[in-house]
Protein backbone atom coordinates (compact mmCIF):
# COMPACT_ATOMS: atom_id res chain seq x y z
CA UNK A 1 0.00 0.00 0.00
CA UNK A 2 1.38 3.60 -1.27
CA UNK A 3 2.45 5.84 1.96
CA UNK A 4 0.13 9.27 1.73
CA UNK A 5 1.17 12.38 3.25
CA UNK A 6 -0.39 15.67 3.64
CA UNK A 7 2.77 17.00 4.14
CA UNK A 8 4.01 19.83 1.58
CA UNK A 9 7.10 19.14 -0.63
CA UNK A 10 10.02 20.55 0.91
CA UNK A 11 11.49 23.38 -1.18
CA UNK A 12 15.05 23.24 -0.37
CA UNK A 13 17.67 20.68 0.29
CA UNK A 14 17.99 21.68 4.14
CA UNK A 15 13.94 20.92 4.80
CA UNK A 16 14.68 17.70 2.76
CA UNK A 17 17.80 16.68 5.17
CA UNK A 18 14.85 17.59 8.15
CA UNK A 19 12.91 15.20 7.29
CA UNK A 20 14.89 12.46 5.99
CA UNK A 21 16.41 12.20 9.79
CA UNK A 22 12.98 12.58 11.00
CA UNK A 23 11.66 9.99 8.91
CA UNK A 24 14.77 7.26 8.88
CA UNK A 25 13.60 4.53 11.15
CA UNK A 26 10.33 5.33 11.08
CA UNK A 27 9.47 4.27 7.65
CA UNK A 28 8.41 0.62 6.52
CA UNK A 29 11.28 -1.42 5.57
CA UNK A 30 11.71 -0.79 2.22
CA UNK A 31 10.97 2.88 1.75
CA UNK A 32 13.43 2.90 5.26
CA UNK A 33 16.16 1.59 3.07
CA UNK A 34 15.93 4.08 0.45
CA UNK A 35 16.03 6.42 2.85
CA UNK A 36 18.74 5.64 4.51
CA UNK A 37 20.46 5.09 1.16
CA UNK A 38 19.47 8.29 -0.64
CA UNK A 39 20.43 10.34 3.20
CA UNK A 40 24.59 8.88 2.43
CA UNK A 41 24.38 9.38 -1.41
CA UNK A 42 22.31 13.11 -1.72
CA UNK A 43 24.89 14.14 -4.34
CA UNK A 44 23.82 11.08 -7.00
CA UNK A 45 20.09 12.74 -7.03
CA UNK A 46 21.27 15.18 -9.52
CA UNK A 47 22.87 12.91 -12.26
CA UNK A 48 20.81 10.05 -11.32
CA UNK A 49 17.65 8.18 -12.94
CA UNK A 50 15.24 6.76 -10.65
CA UNK A 51 15.87 3.88 -12.29
CA UNK A 52 19.51 4.63 -11.05
CA UNK A 53 18.96 5.11 -7.54
CA UNK A 54 16.55 2.65 -6.79
CA UNK A 55 19.35 -0.11 -8.36
CA UNK A 56 21.87 1.16 -5.91
CA UNK A 57 19.29 1.30 -3.10
CA UNK A 58 18.10 -2.00 -3.57
CA UNK A 59 14.94 -1.59 -4.70
CA UNK A 60 12.30 -1.33 -7.08
CA UNK A 61 11.82 1.86 -8.92
CA UNK A 62 7.96 1.68 -7.67
CA UNK A 63 9.36 1.62 -4.35
CA UNK A 64 11.83 4.53 -4.69
CA UNK A 65 8.93 6.45 -6.21
CA UNK A 66 6.59 5.50 -3.03
CA UNK A 67 9.90 6.98 -0.78
CA UNK A 68 9.68 10.12 -2.78
CA UNK A 69 6.16 10.43 -2.34
CA UNK A 70 6.42 9.87 1.27
CA UNK A 71 9.09 13.02 1.62
CA UNK A 72 6.50 15.40 0.51
CA UNK A 73 7.42 15.07 -3.53
CA UNK A 74 4.97 14.50 -6.08
CA UNK A 75 7.50 12.11 -7.77
CA UNK A 76 11.25 11.52 -8.35
CA UNK A 77 11.64 14.26 -10.35
CA UNK A 78 10.61 17.06 -8.71
CA UNK A 79 13.33 16.25 -5.86
CA UNK A 80 15.66 16.11 -8.44
CA UNK A 81 14.88 19.51 -9.48
CA UNK A 82 15.17 20.85 -6.40
CA UNK A 83 18.97 19.06 -5.66
CA UNK A 84 19.97 19.83 -9.07
CA UNK A 85 19.58 23.54 -8.30
CA UNK A 86 22.61 23.11 -5.17
CA UNK A 87 24.21 20.30 -6.91
CA UNK A 88 27.79 21.54 -6.38
CA UNK A 89 27.03 21.66 -2.84
CA UNK A 90 26.64 18.46 -2.28
CA UNK A 91 29.07 16.71 -4.07
CA UNK A 92 31.15 15.28 -1.24
CA UNK A 93 34.75 17.10 -0.45
CA UNK A 94 37.77 15.25 -1.61
CA UNK A 95 38.46 14.57 2.02
CA UNK A 96 35.46 13.08 2.36
CA UNK A 97 35.72 10.52 -0.52
CA UNK A 98 38.96 9.74 0.80
CA UNK A 99 37.30 8.93 4.50
CA UNK A 100 35.16 6.83 2.47
CA UNK A 101 37.32 4.97 0.74
CA UNK A 102 38.94 3.85 4.06
CA UNK A 103 37.85 0.54 4.43
CA UNK A 104 38.55 -0.80 0.78
CA UNK A 105 42.25 1.02 0.71
CA UNK A 106 43.06 -1.22 3.78
CA UNK A 107 43.04 -4.05 1.32
CA UNK A 108 45.71 -2.67 -0.60
CA UNK A 109 46.17 -0.81 -3.88
CA UNK A 110 44.27 -3.41 -5.68
CA UNK A 111 41.27 -3.57 -3.71
CA UNK A 112 40.62 -0.04 -4.60
CA UNK A 113 41.40 -0.88 -8.75
CA UNK A 114 38.75 -3.67 -8.58
CA UNK A 115 35.96 -1.02 -7.11
CA UNK A 116 37.04 0.89 -10.09
CA UNK A 117 37.08 -1.41 -12.47
CA UNK A 118 33.77 -2.49 -11.32
CA UNK A 119 32.39 0.61 -11.77
CA UNK A 120 34.15 1.25 -15.28
CA UNK A 121 32.31 -2.31 -16.18
CA UNK A 122 29.02 -0.61 -14.73
CA UNK A 123 30.11 2.32 -16.91
CA UNK A 124 30.43 0.60 -20.29
CA UNK A 125 27.03 -1.51 -19.79
CA UNK A 126 24.98 1.39 -19.64
CA UNK A 127 26.04 2.94 -22.90
CA UNK A 128 23.90 0.27 -24.43
CA UNK A 129 20.76 1.82 -22.99
CA UNK A 130 21.67 5.62 -23.78
CA UNK A 131 23.50 5.46 -27.11
CA UNK A 132 21.29 3.88 -29.88
CA UNK A 133 23.73 3.07 -33.27
CA UNK A 134 21.35 5.06 -35.22
CA UNK A 135 22.26 8.54 -32.87
CA UNK A 136 25.62 7.76 -33.03
CA UNK A 137 25.59 6.81 -36.18
CA UNK A 138 23.87 10.34 -37.50
CA UNK A 139 26.41 12.28 -35.10
CA UNK A 140 28.96 11.12 -37.08
CA UNK A 141 27.89 11.52 -40.70
CA UNK A 142 27.41 14.99 -39.36
CA UNK A 143 30.84 15.81 -38.41
CA UNK A 144 31.99 13.80 -41.15
CA UNK A 145 30.44 16.07 -43.60
CA UNK A 146 31.83 18.91 -41.95
CA UNK A 147 35.01 20.99 -43.56
CA UNK A 148 36.23 21.85 -40.00
CA UNK A 149 35.61 20.80 -36.40
CA UNK A 150 35.58 22.42 -33.16
CA UNK A 151 36.00 20.40 -29.57
CA UNK A 152 35.42 22.27 -26.51
CA UNK A 153 35.19 20.84 -23.04
CA UNK A 154 35.88 22.67 -19.62
CA UNK A 155 37.30 21.15 -16.45
CA UNK A 156 36.71 17.26 -16.19
CA UNK A 157 35.12 16.75 -19.71
CA UNK A 158 38.87 18.44 -21.62
CA UNK A 159 40.42 14.82 -21.27
CA UNK A 160 37.50 13.56 -23.71
CA UNK A 161 37.76 16.29 -25.92
CA UNK A 162 41.78 16.73 -25.57
CA UNK A 163 41.79 12.76 -26.35
CA UNK A 164 39.34 13.53 -29.57
CA UNK A 165 41.78 15.92 -30.98
CA UNK A 166 45.12 13.97 -30.45
CA UNK A 167 43.04 11.12 -32.51
CA UNK A 168 41.03 13.26 -35.23
CA UNK A 169 44.74 14.58 -35.86
CA UNK A 170 46.32 10.93 -36.37
CA UNK A 171 43.54 10.32 -38.80
CA UNK A 172 44.47 13.86 -40.59
CA UNK A 173 40.58 15.17 -39.91
CA UNK A 174 40.63 19.13 -39.64
CA UNK A 175 39.88 19.98 -36.03
CA UNK A 176 40.68 22.73 -33.46
CA UNK A 177 40.86 21.87 -29.63
CA UNK A 178 39.59 24.67 -27.75
CA UNK A 179 40.40 25.75 -24.15
CA UNK A 180 39.43 28.62 -21.66
CA UNK A 181 43.00 29.34 -21.16
CA UNK A 182 43.87 33.13 -21.76
CA UNK A 183 40.33 33.35 -23.58
CA UNK A 184 41.57 32.12 -26.64
CA UNK A 185 39.76 30.62 -29.68
CA UNK A 186 35.75 31.28 -28.60
CA UNK A 187 32.97 31.15 -31.09
CA UNK A 188 34.05 33.71 -33.03
CA UNK A 189 36.14 31.77 -35.46
CA UNK A 190 33.34 29.05 -35.86
CA UNK A 191 32.00 29.56 -39.09
CA UNK A 192 28.78 28.38 -40.34
CA UNK A 193 28.53 24.95 -41.79
CA UNK A 194 31.42 24.01 -39.67
CA UNK A 195 30.77 21.68 -36.75
CA UNK A 196 30.88 22.01 -32.69
CA UNK A 197 31.57 19.07 -30.61
CA UNK A 198 30.81 20.45 -26.74
CA UNK A 199 31.16 17.93 -23.55
CA UNK A 200 29.99 18.95 -20.45
CA UNK A 201 29.03 17.34 -17.17
CA UNK A 202 26.60 17.71 -14.76
CA UNK A 203 26.55 20.45 -13.05
CA UNK A 204 28.03 21.93 -16.77
CA UNK A 205 30.06 24.37 -17.69
CA UNK A 206 28.62 27.61 -18.68
CA UNK A 207 31.91 27.92 -20.85
CA UNK A 208 30.90 25.31 -22.73
CA UNK A 209 27.54 25.83 -23.01
CA UNK A 210 28.11 29.71 -24.30
CA UNK A 211 30.59 28.40 -26.66
CA UNK A 212 28.15 25.72 -28.34
CA UNK A 213 25.40 28.38 -28.21
CA UNK A 214 26.78 31.17 -30.33
CA UNK A 215 28.33 28.62 -32.72
CA UNK A 216 24.85 27.84 -33.45
CA UNK A 217 23.38 31.21 -33.49
CA UNK A 218 26.74 31.21 -36.46
CA UNK A 219 25.36 28.54 -38.34
CA UNK A 220 27.58 25.86 -37.15
CA UNK A 221 26.26 22.64 -36.22
CA UNK A 222 26.28 21.70 -32.54
CA UNK A 223 27.01 18.03 -31.28
CA UNK A 224 27.21 16.91 -27.60
CA UNK A 225 28.07 14.43 -24.65
CA UNK A 226 26.83 15.06 -21.20
CA UNK A 227 25.61 12.80 -18.16
CA UNK A 228 21.86 13.49 -18.62
CA UNK A 229 19.26 13.74 -21.17
CA UNK A 230 18.14 17.22 -20.16
CA UNK A 231 21.76 19.18 -20.19
CA UNK A 232 20.90 22.47 -21.80
CA UNK A 233 22.76 21.65 -24.91
CA UNK A 234 19.66 19.36 -26.00
CA UNK A 235 17.62 22.54 -25.71
CA UNK A 236 19.29 23.39 -29.53
CA UNK A 237 21.85 21.04 -30.11
CA UNK A 238 21.40 18.98 -33.44
CA UNK A 239 22.21 15.87 -31.89
CA UNK A 240 23.27 14.97 -27.77
CA UNK A 241 25.53 11.56 -26.52
CA UNK A 242 24.73 10.63 -22.65
CA UNK A 243 27.56 9.10 -21.18
CA UNK A 244 26.76 7.61 -17.41
CA UNK A 245 29.86 7.27 -15.29
CA UNK A 246 29.33 5.20 -12.62
CA UNK A 247 30.63 6.19 -9.06
CA UNK A 248 33.50 5.12 -6.52
CA UNK A 249 32.45 7.52 -3.06
CA UNK A 250 32.14 10.45 -5.19
CA UNK A 251 34.94 9.33 -8.12
CA UNK A 252 34.26 9.50 -11.24
CA UNK A 253 36.16 7.90 -14.31
CA UNK A 254 35.94 8.17 -17.86
CA UNK A 255 35.14 5.21 -18.80
CA UNK A 256 32.18 5.60 -21.09
CA UNK A 257 33.40 8.93 -22.19
CA UNK A 258 36.29 7.70 -23.88
CA UNK A 259 35.46 4.52 -25.15
CA UNK A 260 32.13 6.75 -26.58
CA UNK A 261 33.69 9.49 -28.44
CA UNK A 262 36.54 7.04 -29.74
CA UNK A 263 33.74 4.79 -31.38
CA UNK A 264 32.82 8.37 -32.77
CA UNK A 265 36.28 9.67 -33.39
CA UNK A 266 37.11 6.19 -35.61
CA UNK A 267 33.64 6.46 -37.45
CA UNK A 268 34.24 9.77 -38.23
CA UNK A 269 37.12 8.86 -39.83
CA UNK A 270 36.24 6.04 -42.03
CA UNK A 271 33.39 7.39 -43.07
CA UNK A 272 35.86 10.67 -44.64
CA UNK A 273 38.35 7.75 -45.70
CA UNK A 274 35.37 6.39 -48.06
CA UNK A 275 34.84 9.66 -49.45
Amino acid sequence: MSPTTDQTAPTNVTEVLERLDELIGTLPKRLDQCAAFTRRHLHLIAVSTVSDMAREAGVAPSVYMRFCQALGFSGYSEMQALFRVQYTAFRPAYDERIATLRPEMEGGPGALLAEFAEAGHKSLMSLANTVTSEGLGAIAQGMAAAPLLHLVGMRRAFAVVSNMSYMLGKLEVPAVLHSDTGRLGGPGVVGAGQAVFAATFSPFSQETLDFARLAKERGALVYGLSDVEDCPLAEFADGLLIARENEVAGFRSLNASLTLTTALVVAIGALQEGN
